[in-house]
This record gives structure tokens, C-alpha cells and sequence, in this order.
């Protein structure tokens, strides 16, 4: 999976953290409090897009009065403990992390999700050393199932799109590495695990967690 690979870039809830569990309910929560039932199927529908498109499709979907921003500030406050506190690397992720550090192969993030999120995991977990390249999807015109954010990764971190390696664990994402020219495995995810057959017939390979790779290549975990 690694020949002739330079980089691997990694999608960051349900791929490198066990964090999906965490949007449902923040999801629910919010329409909650608004007096609106989650509908089924919105996880589906809003599946890779970035966290500004999300915002604006819950705004025009549920008629909220509030900004996006503010929509945005609240999901925010709402996610930055649960990210602190609750939020675990996925099985093997930091050991993989170890292991590509001591090939000298790079890694970036290419994430759907809000900046300030983000730092708040990678800070917490202690994983920032690992990465030359943090990048989401509000910095670039279109999120996933678009190939931009992949692509913008892949620059900056100075690689041809052939040469990297992608993770991620749904179908848009899956979808953005294809279309950025990439090599994609999927990585098992309880939220999407209703999705496995479509997960595999998109990526070149799956996984059900980091050990995998990591005895495939000799390295005790």
C-alpha cells in the first residue's frame, strides 16, 4: 500500500479520531433545542461537505435565524469539550502515525471540519508533530466529494497527487482522493459501517483498524 509513496493524508473524524458518534448527538441537540426532530438520512446528506457548507445547509434546510457564523460559533462550543475530553485516536492511528514518521514518508490532514476544532484535537491528543500539512475544507472552493482540499494538501506538502496515500471512512471522502488521482483505503467507522460494501467497491483497499497495516509491514504494536 505504501510502495512508492511519498505522503499520506489523512481525513480527521472517523478516520484518525472515533469522533462521529459525537456529531450525531450534537446534531441532535441542536435541532433539539429548536424544537426540530433530526431527521434520518442527515449525516448522509451532509457527509463531506465543509464545515461552512454544513452551516449553510442547515440554515436554508431547517430556516434558522441565526448567522453562519453563529451557527458555526455554536457547534463550536458544543464540540471543543467533547473534542478534549471524550474524543480517542482511532485503534493504531498514533503508532501508524509513529511508524510513517520513522520512514520519512510526510503527512498532512485534509478535514471537513472547523479550524479551531481541529487544533483542539491534534493538541490534545499530541499528534501535531506528526503532521507538516493541517488543511480544511473552508480554504479551498468546494469540500468533498470535490477533489480540492486533497489536492491543496498535496501541494503543500510538495508531492504529485500519485504519490500519496489517503484514509478516510466515507464515500464523499473516499470519492475526493479518487478524483484527486490518489491511492485511498478506507478505514471501518461504526457510523458508517452500513456503507462497508460501497466503501470498499470505491477505495483501492480497507482496513478495520491501523494495527492491520502496521503487522503487514513487520512492526509490533
Amino acid at each position: 500500500m505504501l510502495n512508492q509513496k511519498k505522503a499520506v493524508i489523512f481525513d480527521l473524524d472517523g478516520t484518525l479520531v472515533d469522533s462521529m458518534w459525537m456529531w450525531k448527538s450534537i446534531d441532535i441537540e441542536f435541532l433539539g433545542i429548536r424544537g426540530i426532530a433530526c431527521p434520518d438520512g442527515l449525516e448522509r446528506e451532509i457527509e463531506g461537505m465543509s464545515f461552512t457548507e454544513t452551516a449553510f445547509y442547515f440554515k436554508e434546510r431547517f430556516h434558522l435565524e441565526e448567522s453562519l457564523d453563529a451557527i458555526k460559533g455554536i457547534w463550536t462550543v458544543m464540540s471543543l469539550d467533547k473534542y478534549k475530553n471524550e474524543v480517542p485516536l482511532k485503534p493504531g492511528a498514533g503508532e501508524f502515525l509513529a511508524y510513517l514518521a520513522s520512514q520519512g514518508i510526510h503527512t498532512g490532514i485534509a478535514t471537513s471540519n472547523g479550524r479551531e476544532m481541529v487544533d483542539a484535537v491534534i493538541e490534545t491528543l499530541k499528534i501535531g508533530k506528526y503532521f507538516k500539512i493541517v488543511a480544511t475544507s473552508c480554504e479551498v472552493a468546494a469540500g468533498k466529494p470535490a477533489p480540492d482540499i486533497y489536492l491543496k494538501v498535496a501541494k503543500e506538502l510538495d508531492v504529485l497527487p500519485s504519490q500519496c496515500l489517503v484514509f478516510e471512512d466515507v464515500p464523499a471522502g473516499i470519492l475526493a482522493g479518487k478524483r484527486a488521482g490518489m491511492t485511498v483505503c478506507a478505514v471501518d467507522d461504526e457510523f458508517s459501517r452500513a456503507l462497508e460494501d460501497e466503501k470498499r467497491e470505491l477505495a483501492d483497499y480497507f482496513i478495520y483498524d491501523y494495527y492491520q497495516l502496521l503487522k503487514r509491514n513487520g512492526v509490533n504494536s
